[in-house]
């Protein structure tokens, strides 16, 4: 009987520490939401994720010197700098909210990862909206208005295509980056076949340079940018392609903060940042790939 009693009070003993831990245990993940939110107007700082590796949106450079005066930016933690449309947006952004701008340098297929994780706070990097990522991410409006082209090697048999219905029955293979909306553009291409896809851009062009993929379906300026590199290459523009908003460039924020999505999105209203002058934008991504180090 007494050790009945002795099993009976140390079962109960267990059941109360355990309901015990998990009080604690509940009201610490409370606490640790609770330090998840970010007091911006303290913190003054724009913490901004991108490849630094997707010319002319962004690359990384040496130094911070620019051929028109202006300066790159310094990556954290790293002795090198990044520049390109994407930052001389997120300069625009910090200067209007009177923030500093910090750069993160970060692969893409981790980019919203690393986000998440909270190594920055938000994604200005060439990011394009869709239904998949919406569900991931809060966007703002446009930042830039993208067009999109065929990449191909000079002399090819598909060089003279100028619309879609010229590449039926040439079975061209297509590659693009991973991850990107490029993707489902593809099938818009009769008879076309989908190549291996890659990290970069810069290994898409090289592909198609190399003879392993017979096109590269990317955005215009990005093609413009290879060609400064790869004088085997030219680019096919191809109007009948219909890339829709699939391919236009927002900035992404964690999903429900709201606060900084809004304090984003205010800055790219007062700059007057919209498709109403898409004249600017042109402007400037002009001038990002005459700054770009491939083309001195």
């Amino acid at each position: 009987m007494k050790k009945k009693k002795l099993f009976r009070k140390l079962v109960s003993t267990a059941l109360c520490l355990t309901l015990a831990m998990g009080l604690f245990t509940g009201c610490s993940k409370a606490d640790s939401n609770s330090t998840k939110k970010i007091n911006y107007q303290d913190k003054k700082v724009l913490r901004v994720g991108m490849e630094c590796a997707y010319a002319p949106f962004n690359w990384t450079q040496e130094t911070d010197t620019l051929s028109n005066g202006d300066k790159a930016v310094p990556i954290y933690g790293t002795n090198l700098y990044c520049y390109g449309y994407d930052v001389m947006m997120a300069k625009k952004i910090a200067d209007k909210l009177g923030w500093d701008l910090e750069i993160h340098k970060v692969e893409w297929d981790s980019i919203g990862l690393s986000m998440d994780a909270g190594d920055y706070d938000c994604i200005i990097g060439g990011m394009s909206w869709s239904e998949e990522r919406e569900a991931a991410y809060d966007f703002t409006s446009e930042y830039y208005f993208r067009d999109v082209c065929l990449t191909v090697k000079k002399g090819s048999q598909f060089e003279n295509c100028t619309k879609l219905s010229d590449f039926a029955g040439k079975n061209i293979s297509v590659t693009t980056q991973l991850g990107t909306a490029y993707i489902d553009l593809i099938s818009q291409i009769p008879d076309a076949k989908q190549a291996a896809f890659y990290e970069t851009t810069s290994e898409a062009f090289m592909a198609v340079s190399n003879g392993v993929a017979d096109a590269a379906l990317i955005d215009v300026p990005t093609s413009e940018s290879a060609l400064l590199t790869n004088s085997d290459l030219e680019i096919l523009k191809i109007d009948d392609i219909e890339s829709g908003s699939s391919v236009n460039v927002c900035i992404a924020v964690r999903t429900g903060d709201k606060e900084l999505q809004n304090l984003i999105q205010g800055a790219l209203d007062d700059l007057n940042w919209n498709e109403e002058n898409r004249a600017q934008m042109d402007e400037m991504m002009s001038l990002a790939v005459s700054l770009q180090p491939a083309a001195k």
